[in-house]
């Protein structure tokens, strides 16, 4: 599953399609089908690359509005990876979604989470020995936040895995239901999904918003390399959405 969801989603990208519709224009010898590839090329090409689109549609796809005001305290934040990248000599740096990390520590700051659990190991088809948890608790270290107060889960390669291996986790500890759930405003319709129905009660806390969140005005029309790009991370949770959904708990 982990396999075909990879092979999915490469043929689902918006570029995929743009550069098959462009090479079958190119090999193709009737002129009337030519321009009518082209002309499908361009047009998927342009609804794609225009924040107007993109914003119907993540607006749609955004998880459903909740206050995390059920209690003043929860007894732990579960942070999702995916906000680091690994570098070429085996360490790390933070990437563009930081804020999930970013926003863990002020929970715990605030006092609003009592603990912070980092679940993420290495989602890559051949992984190396690099555990993206591990090296995020090295940070949380330097941080000074105390050992007593992180949990680390370093197997899961997926959104799946993150939400099983959680459970297993959680399971050994004394911290108590609900959880707070820490990841990427596009990502929590399906990791809400995911852990609810592997049994993991979970209150979404929502952040590193996308540029989709900005006021609507005309420029939204014209095309964007960044809008363009986006669609990679939509189309990416609307295949783990389905896989998500067909997977046996």
């Amino acid at each position: 599953m982990f396999i075909l969801s990879k092979l999915l989603l490469f043929l689902l990208f918006p570029i995929t399609w743009v550069l098959v519709l462009l090479v079958s224009a190119l090999l193709v010898k009737n002129t009337k089908r030519k321009r009518w590839l082209l002309l499908s090329c361009l047009i998927v090409f342009y609804l794609f690359s225009i924040p107007a689109l993109l914003k119907v549609y993540a607006e749609s796809w955004r998880y459903p509005a909740t206050s995390t005001v059920k209690s003043p305290t929860y007894s732990c934040a579960i942070v999702l990876g995916g906000f680091s990248s690994e570098k070429y000599d085996g360490g790390a740096y933070f990437n563009w979604a930081a804020d999930r990390f970013i926003q863990a520590i002020k929970l715990k700051a605030s006092g609003q989470a009592s603990h912070i659990l980092i679940t993420s190991g290495n989602a890559s088809i051949k992984p190396d020995a690099f555990k993206e948890a591990d090296w995020v608790n090295t940070q949380l270290k330097e941080m000074n936040i105390p050992d007593s107060c992180i949990l680390i889960e370093n197997r899961s390669r997926n959104t799946i895995e993150n939400a099983l291996y959680t459970k297993q986790l959680l399971a050994k500890t004394h911290l108590q239901p609900p959880y707070l759930l820490v990841t990427s405003d596009f990502h929590m319709r399906r990791s809400m999904l995911i852990f609810q129905k592997t049994g993991v009660n979970v209150v979404p806390y929502p952040c590193n918003y996308s540029t989709t969140v900005s006021k609507f005005n005309w420029g939204n029309f014209l095309p964007s390399s960044v809008t363009f790009s986006e669609w990679d991370l939509y189309t990416k949770e609307l295949v783990g959405y389905i896989v998500a959904t067909l997977h046996k708990y």
